[in-house]
């Protein structure tokens, strides 16, 4: 998109742009998502950003009314492969927070000063900057929906210190942490005194933004057919369902819920955690797994104009390409199947310290199972990377050189847990029309094979 074309998105309020870029408006010192109600500014004062930290970085703070900060991801950090596109999927995940960006670059493969350089010059802000975005973010959800002590939000949302922390947030919102959370409508502003033990029963309640279309009945009939006892459950009826799993993450654990119901641009969530340093994490994972960054128009689009997909499409509008909210478990379990893997929780799994419901267990780590099967030793030793920022060729190479992966496991490996949008399914048909959506397109193919099935009845 030029920058005409992004004017034009923001004086139509086109709801489709929001997190594909932002736009700032030099006479107010406030930056928007483009569907932002705002009156529309004159073109000479708007200037347009990739990311919300582009935008904090030049010295914009964020709009009160539309919340620029709580947009969908651009759904281009899934569909890259490149080095800006893997760092951003590992800023997400928390890197930056828990390593640095010595850690960032390590990983990605390159000096910390070429990594700066890159994601500056593309992005307007470096790693250090897009993490602080996000650890405001965080900062923001915790003071409005938690009654956590603002010192302990302060901590669990990243930042370094108290001091840091409050001109973060009165840099960025225009307003102090305290007077932030009293704009809340949750009533948590007045519960200063609350202990973090009682944030943690509670859990946080979270709306995680969607660009619509989004065609829920098939990502949770998948989720429910998948779904592995002690680790996961769905619950209620089709149209109302909740689907609740642990979460093993970087400083502790949890476990989240999220709805089926369509209240809106959004999935309603809940997540409950031992420490609160692992929101943001946890928010980016369960985002992958419902696949809530992608960008549905353009999907349609392409697959809607194939020959062998149009009536798929027009019967499933916004259908999306599920995740895995735990790369490693969605590995394991791809390869070795679900009775095995319901075997391998009930032996090797961690039990919670509080079961919630029918979940029980934690899916056992690689290290726990590594003496029983190769792909867990390879992803314990390190031989095969399944994190946010893995080269996902690599990753494939890797995994096919394990003994007992079949090209189809690798496959399913990297459109899942790995997230990216254009796998073909080997052995069946594709078409490179398709692309970069073949990962949708099988995923189309798919539900309309499992839902013929169920028509069929037992008989078939």
């Amino acid at each position: 998109m030029d920058e005409e074309t992004r004017y034009e998105a923001v004086c139509s309020r086109d709801a489709r742009f929001d997190g594909a870029f932002f736009f700032a408006v030099s006479t107010t010192g406030i930056y928007c998502r483009p569907s932002c109600p705002a009156v529309t500014p004159k073109r000479r004062n708007v200037r347009f950003f990739p990311t919300a930290a582009g935008a904090q970085r030049a010295g914009f703070r964020a709009c009160r009314r539309c919340r620029p900060d709580a947009v969908p991801g651009s759904a281009d950090w899934n569909a890259r492969a490149d080095v800006v596109g893997r760092a951003m999927r590992m800023i997400g995940d928390g890197v930056v927070d828990r390593d640095g960006v010595t850690g960032l670059a390590d990983r990605l493969g390159y000096s910390a000063r070429q990594v700066q350089r890159q994601l500056t010059a593309e992005l307007g802000a470096g790693p250090v900057a897009l993490a602080r975005a996000q650890r405001a973010h965080t900062a923001r959800i915790l003071l409005q929906t938690t009654p956590l002590p603002v010192t302990d939000i302060a901590f669990a949302s990243g930042f370094a210190s108290v001091r840091q922390f409050n001109d973060t947030i009165r840099q960025i919102y225009a307003r102090t942490p305290s007077g932030l959370r009293a704009e809340s409508r949750t009533g948590n502003g007045t519960a200063r005194g609350a202990s973090s033990g009682s944030a943690r029963t509670a859990g946080v309640p979270l709306r995680l933004a969607l660009r619509g279309p989004y065609h829920h009945a098939s990502v949770f009939d998948l989720l429910a057919l998948e779904a592995l006892p002690g680790v996961e459950e769905m619950t209620g009826a089709a149209g109302s369902r909740t689907y609740r799993r642990t979460l093993r993450l970087p400083y502790g654990t949890g476990f989240a819920s999220v709805d089926e119901r369509d209240a809106g641009p959004w999935l309603d969530a809940r997540i409950h955690l031992t420490d609160p340093r692992d929101l943001s994490t946890a928010v980016h994972r369960l985002r992958r797994l419902f696949d809530l960054d992608a960008d549905p128009i353009a999907v349609d689009q392409r697959l809607g104009a194939q020959p062998a997909l149009t009536a798929l499409v027009a019967e499933r509008p916004g259908l999306r390409s599920p995740g895995a909210a735990d790369a490693d478990e969605f590995a394991v379990r791809a390869v070795v199947g679900q009775a095995a893997a319901a075997d391998l929780v009930a032996e090797f799994g961690a039990p919670l310290d509080v079961p919630c419901g029918s979940l029980t267990h934690l899916f056992p780590e690689p290290k726990a199972l590594a003496a029983h099967l190769p792909l867990a030793a390879a992803l314990e030793d390190g031989s095969v990377r399944l994190d946010a920022g893995a080269d996902r060729d690599d990753a494939e190479q890797a995994l096919l050189a394990v003994p007992g992966v079949r090209p189809a496991e690798a496959a399913l490996i990297r459109r899942r847990a790995l997230g990216d949008p254009d796998v073909a399914v080997p052995g069946e048909r594709t078409d490179d029309a398709w692309r970069p959506w073949r990962s949708y397109a099988a995923h189309h193919l798919g539900t309309a094979c499992r839902q013929e099935t169920t028509a069929s009845g037992p008989a078939a």
